[in-house]
């Protein structure tokens, strides 16, 4: 597609730069930061229509508000996971009913939402999916484990892939279910200790959680199309403000390797101006597929951004060299001490080829969704 910016998303790049400056510096926690957005309507601009609190704004002034949220420096989102991937679910495949009840929470910052896919056994393999929603006079009982369930300890809601027919295999008798959180007794969310020694993704276990039978997005058995069709969701805009990111990261690596002396490698230094290269490549990648139809473009992003982001986290300590391997020089063994940020980046940046569908999920989907190759074999697919 053609990509410029017009007069009018200049205009509203500045105010949305304005309204960060005046408000992304307050402190707030997460779930405020949410209503403040909200009530300001920055949340949902990619939504077709404004109806539920939101405003609207078209593609390339979404990538401005991206951007300059990136930059600002302005309180992660808790929100993202009800607004780029639920919202757009349920504008396609829900009822009425469901979207007048959903959306306006979303939009407002009041709900949080998250992802109940992966599962022990069925991660990369979501057709594997175990967990079973069994029907009941008064809606379904949901029973099973879920994994990597990104800020399930903040969130209200959680749309779960569950099995709705027990005769079922593999795609077929799944359904698309949104689950109340609060449920307690029937559902635990046990934090997964990470890395980098935060704990932003959990196991959550379902234990007869009750869903209500109006609460099937797309019908009964329709859960592999609606989950198909939210990941079609997870990438796009938001690739972009990740890309804002990624050079601040960068920009940080190339200053500590001026200030230690190790931009005096030649090895060294082409691989900073590699990474640098790549990133625009990037960018002009995410820009060139931003609305189109290309049924690869999530993969090919996904593939491009996993690997980059681990090998500057692998330059991050690098240009430090044994100092980037040991912690604070007050530090004491009996106590944990907070990573610096160049120890967080090559930590956190190992699970970059893993978690989102793994690098060898993404080639599978270009191999055969793309390219039309044949199937890999039954028995040693890893794939959805």
């Amino acid at each position: 597609m053609e990509f410029g910016f017009t007069p009018e998303d200049t205009a509203f790049r500045t105010e949305a730069r304005n309204w960060l400056t005046a408000h992304g510096g307050a402190a707030q926690d997460r779930r405020s930061w949410e209503r403040t957005l909200g009530k300001a309507g920055w949340i949902g601009l990619g939504w077709p229509e404004p109806g539920y609190g939101n405003r609207t704004a078209g593609l390339t002034q979404q990538v401005a508000w991206a951007e300059e949220y990136a930059r600002s420096g302005a309180p992660p989102r808790s929100g993202h996971i009800g607004e780029n991937l639920l919202a757009p679910t349920l504008i396609a495949h829900g009822t009425e009913e469901q979207k007048a009840r959903f959306l306006p929470p979303v939009a407002a910052g009041e709900e949080l939402w998250c992802q109940g896919y992966s599962e022990p056994g069925a991660g990369s393999d979501l057709a594997g999916v175990r967990t079973t929603a069994v029907r009941e006079p008064h809606g379904y009982r949901i029973t099973g484990q879920k994994i990597w369930t990104s800020l399930a300890h903040e969130a209200d809601w959680c749309f779960v892939l569950a099995r709705t027919d027990p005769d079922s295999r593999r795609h077929h008798g799944l359904s698309f279910l949104l689950v109340p959180m609060d449920q307690p007794g029937r559902i635990e969310v046990r934090p997964i200790r990470q890395l980098t020694g935060t704990s932003d993704f959990n196991e959550v276990f379902f234990d007869g959680a009750h869903a209500r039978v109006e609460h099937v997005v797309g019908g009964e058995g329709a859960g592999w199309r609606v989950a198909m069709s939210l990941l079609g969701f997870e990438r796009g805009v938001s690739t972009l403000a990740q890309q804002i990111g990624f050079a601040q990261e960068l920009e940080q690596v190339v200053r500590t390797a001026v200030r230690t002396g190790a931009a005096a490698d030649p090895v060294l230094r082409a691989a900073l101006v590699r990474q640098w290269a790549e990133l625009r490549t990037m960018r002009w990648n995410a820009l060139r597929t931003l609305g189109g139809d290309d049924p690869g473009a999530p993969s090919v992003a996904k593939l491009l951004w996993a690997g980059w982001h681990q090998r500057l986290g692998e330059l991050a300590v690098r240009v430090r060299g044994a100092a980037a391997t040991a912690g604070p020089a007050d530090w004491s063994p009996r106590e944990p001490y907070a990573l610096d940020p160049a120890q967080h980046l090559f930590l956190f940046s190992r699970a970059d080829t893993i978690y989102g569908g793994s690098d060898q999920v993404q080639r599978t989907i270009i191999a055969e969704r793309v390219l039309g190759l044949p199937r890999e074999p039954k028995g040693s697919r890893g794939v959805m």
